[in-house]
C-alpha cells in the first residue's frame, strides 16, 4: 500500500490554470458552485495573501517547480508553441523543443531522491514534452498553454497525439486516478502533480459540460464579477489575444450578452474541476489515505474578469499589469489530523516559497538548492507560529514590471523609467486610487524602492534579469538569452497555445 508513513505523507498538488483567488465559494463567492474545494478549505487552511511569482502561466509554474524567481530560470512569458490541426508543433518552432529548466533542481526530483515515486498528469507548456522533465517518473502531459476541452493534445509514447470525444478536465483525472492505481501496492510515498487547463479559456459552451452550462449558469446573474461598464484602469491599454476568427465572431455580439457567455463558460469550467477533485478526494478515502496525504490546491496566476476592466492576467493590458487580481491565487492545504482545520492565513506567501515548504514538510531541508528566494512555511501546516514572518514583504515581477508588497503597501515600479504605481492596499483593496505622486509618500516610496531593489539584487541571474529584457506580455519562444527570443510581436493569426 502507498506510504502510511506519517513522517513521508503523499503528495497530490493540484495546480488549476487562470483562476482568481476571488473564484471559490470558500473565498465569499456565492455563484461559483465548489462544494470540493470549499471542503478542502474547511478540512485545512485556506492561504488568502498567496501570490504567484509572475502573473503569466508559464514561468508562474517554472517558478512552482524550481522555487526561483522568472529572473533565475530564465521563464519570463508564456512559452509561444503554436501547433498544426493534428497537434505537432509547427517547424521552426524551437520553443517546442526547449527544455527550459534543464539542469535546475525542481520538487519532484528533490522528492525522488527521498524516495517518493513521481507523475504528472496534465497542462505542462515548458518546452519540450515528449520525455519526463523534472524528476517525474510517469509522464501524462498536456504540451501547449491552451487546448480544445474535447479534442485534446497530449504526448503518448513520446509522441504528440490528439485523444478526441473526451472532457479535458475529465482526461486529466483518468489518468491521475490510472497513476494512483498502481500505487496501491506499492510501499514508496508518492507524489501526483494534477495540472488542469480549467479555466482558461476557450470558454465557448460547446466546451464545457451540458448539464453545468445550461442548469445553472446559462441563468446565473454574475454579480459577483464586475459588470460590463466597468472602465479600463487609467494608463493601461488591453490587448486582444483572440485569433481572426474569434474576433469576427465576437464582434457580433453585444458586450453585455459575451461577457455573460464567457462567465458562463469561466464557471462552469471550475465547477467541472471541482467535481474531478472530488473523484480524487474519493479515491484516497476508499483506499483509507486521506490522512496520510497532503492535499494542495493552488492557482499558477490570477485573473480578471472585468477586474479593472480588464479580461486577462498580467498580460491582458500594456503595460503589464500586476493588479491583486492578477496576482493573487487560490492556495488550500489539507491533510485532516495533521494540517490546521478550517482556518483561513493571512500570511504573505509566494509561489517561490513552495519548494523549500514540501522539501521541509517531508523533513529534508538540507537538500534545498542554496540561493533560492522563498522560506518554507511548514510551521503554519505543522499548527506552529512562522514568528517575524508576518511582518515581510512579498515579490512579484513581469519583465520591466516589478512589485513589492505588504499588508499595507504595494508598490509597482516600470523599469528603466515608468509609470509606476503605489497603493494602499489596507485602504484601497481594489487598488482604484494611485497615490505614487500624491505629496507627503517620497520617503515612504524610497523605502519601498530600496527594498525591492536590494531583494532582486541579491537574487537574481544578472544574464537573465528580466528588468532588462524585451518582455511584453506577447509570449516568448526561446531561451532567454538568445537575443529573438522576446524581440518579436504576436501575431494574429498565432494566438496563445
Amino acid at each position: 500500500m502507498a506510504s502510511r508513513n506519517p513522517e513521508k505523507p503523499n503528495l497530490i498538488f493540484i495546480l488549476s490554470d487562470d483562476q482568481g483567488a476571488w473564484a471559490m465559494g470558500c473565498a465569499g463567492n456565492n455563484e461559483i458552485r465548489s462544494p470540493n474545494l470549499d471542503r478542502l478549505a474547511r478540512e485545512g487552511i485556506r492561504f488568502e495573501n498567496f501570490f504567484c511569482a509572475s502573473p503569466v502561466c508559464s514561468p508562474a509554474r517554472a517558478s512552482i517547480l524550481t522555487g526561483r524567481i522568472p529572473s533565475q530560470h530564465g521563464v519570463h512569458d508564456f512559452i509561444s508553441m503554436p501547433h498544426d490541426q493534428q497537434g505537432a508543433p509547427k517547424p521552426g518552432r524551437t520553443g517546442n523543443s526547449i527544455q527550459f529548466l534543464e539542469d535546475m533542481t525542481c520538487y519532484p526530483e528533490l522528492l525522488a531522491e527521498l524516495g517518493y515515486d513521481t507523475c504528472l498528469s496534465g497542462k505542462w507548456h515548458l518546452g519540450d514534452s515528449r520525455e519526463p522533465r523534472c524528476g517525474f517518473k510517469d509522464w501524462y502531459p498536456m504540451p501547449y498553454g491552451q487546448c480544445s476541452y474535447i479534442d485534446v493534445p497530449m504526448v503518448v509514447d513520446g509522441e504528440y497525439s490528439h485523444i478526441e470525444n473526451t472532457y479535458a478536465t475529465d482526461l486529466f483525472t483518468d489518468n491521475a486516478l490510472k497513476y494512483l492505481d498502481d500505487q496501491v501496492d506499492q510501499e514508496a510515498p508518492f507524489c501526483l502533480n494534477v495540472t488542469y487547463t480549467a479555466p482558461h479559456k476557450p470558454w465557448g459552451r460547446e466546451h464545457h459540460p451540458e448539464e453545468i452550462w445550461d442548469d445553472y449558469y446559462n441563468n446565473c446573474p454574475f454579480e459577483s464579477t464586475p459588470g460590463p461598464d466597468e472602465p479600463l484602469a487609467p494608463g493601461f491599454q488591453r490587448y486582444n489575444f483572440l485569433a481572426p476568427g474569434d474576433a469576427a465572431e465576437r464582434s457580433k455580439t453585444p458586450d453585455a450578452e459575451l461577457r455573460r457567455q464567457d462567465l458562463a463558460g469561466y464557471f462552469a469550467s471550475i465547477e467541472a474541476m471541482d467535481n474531478n477533485i472530488r473523484r480524487l478526494l474519493d479515491w484516497l478515502e476508499a483506499n483509507d489515505l486521506r490522512s496520510n496525504t497532503l492535499i494542495v490546491f493552488m492557482g499558477d496566476n490570477g485573473m480578471n474578469t472585468g477586474h479593472h476592466g480588464i479580461w486577462g492576467k498580467g498580460n491582458g493590458t500594456w503595460p503589464q499589469n500586476l493588479f491583486d487580481t492578477s496576482v493573487k491565487v487560490p492556495c488550500i492545504i489539507s491533510r485532516p489530523g495533521h494540517v490546521p482545520e478550517n482556518e483561513v492565513s493571512k500570511t504573505l506567501l509566494s509561489q517561490y516559497d513552495w519548494l523549500p515548504t514540501v522539501i521541509d514538510y517531508a523533513g529534508s531541508n538540507e537538500r534545498v538548492p542554496d540561493g533560492l528566494p522563498g522560506r518554507s512555511f511548514a510551521p503554519l501546516l505543522r499548527g506552529d507560529d512562522m514568528g517575524e514572518r508576518e511582518s515581510i514583504f512579498v515579490f512579484d515581477e513581469y519583465g520591466p514590471v516589478r512589485m513589492i508588497r505588504s499588508k499595507e503597501w504595494k508598490l509597482i515600479w516600470r523599469y528603466p523609467a515608468g509609470a509606476h504605481e503605489l497603493y494602499n492596499v489596507i485602504e484601497d483593496p481594489d487598488e482604484r486610487v494611485n497615490l505614487f505622486n500624491k505629496p507627503g509618500l517620497a520617503s515612504l516610496i524610497a523605502g519601498l524602492r530600496s527594498e525591492l531593489d536590494e531583494w532582486y539584487a541579491t537574487y537574481v541571474d544578472p544574464d537573465i534579469d528580466g528588468s532588462k529584457l524585451p518582455i511584453t506580455g506577447y509570449g516568448q519562444r526561446d531561451r532567454a538569452t538568445e537575443s529573438a527570443a522576446f524581440n518579436y510581436r504576436w501575431q494574429m493569426k498565432d494566438p496563445e497555445v
